[in-house]
Order: C-alpha cells, then structure tokens, then sequence
C-alpha cells in the first residue's frame, strides 16, 4: 500500500486559498493505486495533473510511477501552484507547475505525447455566474463550482484531452453521479473514440463519486 503524501507542511491558512484533500482525492488515490500495473505497463514518460490544489495527487503520482516521469500540474489558483511545489518536495518527487487554465499551457507543444491526465475537477453544481466569478477570481471556489450542471469546466476539459493524450494513454477523471456518468462516457466515445470504464464509485456523504478511466481504443486492443 502506498501511504498518503505528506502535507504537514501545509498550514490552515494555506487551506483557506487552496482545496484539502477530501473523500474525492482519496478514492482518486485509491483508484490510481489499483490501476498502478496497467499504468507502468504503458511506459509513461509525462503526467498532467490539471488543477492540482495541494499537490497530493501528483505527488502520490510520482510515488506510484517513479522518478523516471515528468510530472506536470496546472492550476488558476497561484496560491495552489505554490503549495504543489512545496508538497513536491517535501514528498521527493519533482513537480513541475504552471499557472494556468486547465491544459492551455501544453496545447501546442504536447500534442498527442502525455501519458496520464488526471482532474478532479470542480463538479458541484452551483449558478452559472458563480462557476464563471470563481474561474476568473482564481480563488478556492475555483476548486469546486461547476456550474448548473456541475460539468461546466469539465465539458471545456473534455475536448481538449484528445489532441494531447498520446496513443496508449490513461485519463482520470473523478465525477459527481449528477454529472450525468453515462453521458460522460457516452460522449467521449462518440465524439473521440475514447472508451470509458468506471474504476471506483463511492458514497461520500450526500455525495455519490466516481472515478472514470478513458483510454484510446487502439490502446485498449494491444491489451
């Protein structure tokens, strides 16, 4: 078992600007502890984390896969990119981080070569205009409010994960069951022939969690 990162160099006050891992990051790490062989099997030399907050993942990430990788993250939230570094290095996995929107950063010049995406995005739902004010702000809300259906920054996501995932890679997704899951899974089908598969669900609460894995059906085949 892969223990948890350690982020006791994360204070209160830096989770007053930055999301603390909760229910959906630890069945996002338990999802990609299970689904650790299929990973390696693949050779991956670049991971993306998009909106990395505490820097937990990608740093459970690195544990998982080794120093061998390039290990990016992304986030709006400047106070997110620094403590993704800091969790970086307290846990010895170098991280390297962007602030920025969702995958902007890497659109050109990572054309069809990362290995791994993982978001968990903002999928509560909540108004339009407050999704829209939190992704502007760059602030915590931004961390979670998704919009009337929840899928606001996640449907913008969605159609940019093609053009970079490279021909046997892996995305992970983590969804609210509001989100619609079939729909999801529909559409990524449909619209880039990216087949589907729900890893782990989880009761949280009044929330309901899943983590989809989406990988290219070329991919899928040599399997």
């Amino acid at each position: 078992m892969i223990p948890t990162p350690d982020l006791s160099h994360l204070t209160n006050t830096d989770f007053e600007k930055v999301y603390e891992p909760a229910e959906d990051t630890f069945l996002l790490l338990d999802a990609l502890e299970e689904d650790a062989k299929s990973l390696k099997s693949i050779n991956p030399g670049i991971c993306l984390e998009v909106g990395s907050g505490s820097g937990c993942v990608t740093s459970f990430l690195g544990k998982v896969l080794g120093p061998s990788v390039l290990y990016l993250c992304t986030d709006i939230n400047p106070h997110a990119c620094r403590c993704t570094l800091l969790t970086g290095r307290q846990n010895q996995v170098d991280v390297n981080v962007v602030n920025g929107s969702l995958t902007t950063p890497f659109q050109n010049r990572l054309a069809h070569k990362i290995d791994v995406i993982v978001f968990n995005p903002p999928y509560v739902p909540t108004l339009e205009k407050e999704a829209s004010d939190a992704q502007h702000s760059g602030n915590i809300g931004g961390a979670w409010a998704g919009g009337t259906d929840g899928m606001r920054i996640t449907n913008v996501l969605l159609r940019q994960i093609d053009s970079l995932l490279s021909s046997a890679g892996r995305f992970y997704l983590v969804a609210l069951k509001q989100n619609n899951i079939p729909e999801i899974i529909e559409t990524m089908q449909d619209q880039y022939n990216l087949t589907g598969e729900v890893l782990l669900q989880r009761r949280a609460g009044r929330e309901h969690l899943f983590i989809i894995c989406f990988k290219r059906q070329s991919s899928i085949s040599l399997q």
